[in-house]
């Protein structure tokens, strides 16, 4: 009897250390381990700065659709200005160019264009001879306007009918210049400095290039920057998991509306297929939403304007939830669905995103029991304990944090030991005392082997990578690198693994056990131990 009696205790004494040891396992991944996953960034969604050749053949692609521009006499030598930065006149007046003078490019084509004030109005003119104004409140009250440019970036700006733009000796900007102006120094000719282009997304590529043309060059693109080798390459590799990011237009396939372009639906059927044959799971991420809900180029914004907070946008995207939802919720390769990614802190206030994840919520309920419901942490200044205290659902809800040493003005200068701490200090707490609250699980949806150190070695980054694969394997989901390739070498999962600076297969990492592990230790441990 004692000896039964020691031979259960010995037997609970291992459970507890499995158990109580801070493991977690997510229902349905490969060895009901946690998330091992890469994002599949810059292919349904076309991030520019992921693989830039995708715009090189755009006709003017340096005014693609966001692009700031400012416009200068070159006879007043003084910049053209909305005044009020939008809702009023348009003068020529300014010595210094600032917000109010400058302009944001809508695209209509290769050499026609709307201007869109810093308020969002736009500019609009009365016909021939006219004074111009920025007092249009849509782009179909709008003026398009026909630019022609010469090598030194001075141009011609002229109305549909013909009238060219110049600037009166009183300051004004007005659509009657007599005939057609030359190159030399005269009232319709100005100096045009782009601001930024810094917008380099699906709406730019597809505007950019045309419904043809685009369609073309995605096709591509979908066909060949993601095949069922990578997932191969990522089933050796130990990756469980894949995010993929979509945009809002998938729900529309094959016929989007203008300008986005068809074929993504078919590519992400395919991407269910290839991961369901590597036993791989598959988190649909909604990348872009209707309206921009943080106006970069991965949420597909046109001009870096966050319009999503509205009714009528959020209402479109809760269908995008559902078609989702009805589609792939009975999918074996589905793990979960995450129903916005990255909302601006600053403009998507959180009495309107909570109920919107709650709603979506329950969407996905409909269709599934069992899938993982992913709610993304707000970026800017926003703590992800909102997300903790909103109640979003009963089950299965996980938060997104994005862990970069990046884009912070704190990272600029820290050496490589600075950072390796800042991952130990201040990430693992946080992860900790995340893990700790009841409720939601701890997801690092994105982060990356790069940072701000200009000469890190190949040991560094593998010191770098450690780090972060040791703290963020603590997270109760699970993390996902971003991203599977990337035309930058440091962001590319493929690349770090063939070449050695991401030490992925030796990370630290807790030991989850399955059923059938725990079960197979028990037995081993209960028969074969000397004592018995």
């Amino acid at each position: 009897m004692e000896l039964v009696s020691s031979k259960w205790v010995f037997v609970f004494t291992i459970s507890c250390c499995i158990f109580f040891s801070g493991a977690y396992a997510v229902e349905g991944v490969r060895g009901n381990s946690k998330v091992r996953g890469v994002n599949l960034g810059g292919w349904l969604v076309v991030e520019g700065w992921i693989k830039p050749s995708l715009f090189d053949d755009i006709p003017n692609g340096d005014m693609l659709d966001g692009t700031e521009v400012q416009l200068k006499s070159v006879t007043l030598q003084k910049y053209v200005c909305a005044e009020n930065g939008g809702g009023m006149e348009v003068t020529v007046n300014r010595d210094v160019a600032s917000s109010w003078e400058t302009f944001r490019l809508w695209r209509v084509s290769a050499s026609e264009f709307q201007f869109r004030t810093f308020q969002g109005q736009f500019l609009t003119c009365g016909g021939e001879g006219c004074s111009i104004s920025a007092t249009a409140n849509s782009s179909s009250a709008g003026e398009i306007f026909y630019i022609d440019r010469n090598d030194n970036n001075k141009v011609h700006v002229k109305l549909s009918n013909g009238a060219y733009l110049q600037a009166t000796i009183d300051n004004q900007l007005t659509a009657d210049y007599p005939g057609k102006p030359g190159w030399d120094d005269n009232a319709a000719t100005f100096e045009m400095t782009i601001v930024t282009n810094d917008l380099h997304g699906d709406y730019q590529l597809s505007n950019g290039y045309g419904h043809n043309r685009a369609k073309e060059i995605l096709k591509k693109h979908r066909n060949s920057f993601i095949t069922i080798e990578d997932f191969q390459f990522l089933y050796r590799h130990g990756i469980n998991t894949v995010r993929i990011p979509i945009g809002w237009w998938i729900a529309f396939d094959p016929n989007p509306p203008a300008p986005f372009v068809g074929g993504s639906l078919e590519a992400l059927d395919n991407a269910f297929s290839w991961a369901q044959a590597y036993d791989i799971k598959c988190i649909i991420d909604l990348h872009a939403a209707p309206g921009s809900q943080n106006g970069v180029e991965h949420s597909a914004s046109r001009d870096g304007t966050i319009d999503w907070p509205t009714p009528d946008f959020i209402s479109q995207t809760l269908d995008v939830i559902e078609f989702l939802a009805s589609r792939y919720a009975k999918h074996p390769a589905l793990l979960g669905i995450e129903l916005l990614n990255e909302p601006s802190a600053a403009s998507v206030p959180l009495e309107v995103l909570v109920p919107y994840y709650k709603k979506s919520y329950d969407i996905v309920r409909k269709y599934s029991a069992s899938a993982y419901v992913i709610a993304c942490q707000r970026i800017g200044n926003a703590d992800p304990l909102e997300l903790y205290q909103a109640n979003i659902g009963s089950n299965n809800v996980v938060v997104d944090l994005h862990y970069y040493n990046l884009f912070d003005s704190s990272f600029v200068n820290l050496s490589t030991v600075d950072n390796i701490q800042f991952i130990y200090n201040s990430r693992q707490a946080q992860i900790q005392a995340l893990n700790g609250i009841s409720g939601p699980l701890v997801f690092i949806g994105e982060w990356v082997n790069e940072w701000n150190v200009t000469d890190g070695s190949q040991t560094d980054y593998q010191s770098f990578g450690r780090a972060q694969l040791e703290v963020y394997n603590e997270a109760s989901f699970g993390w996902a690198y971003w991203t599977i390739k990337n035309d930058r070498k440091h962001w590319d999962f493929e690349w770090n693994i063939r070449n050695n600076y991401l030490q992925f297969g030796n990370s630290p990492t807790k030991q989850i056990f399955s059923n059938e592990m725990f079960v197979t230790l028990v037995f081993v441990l209960f028969f074969l131990h000397p004592k018995f």
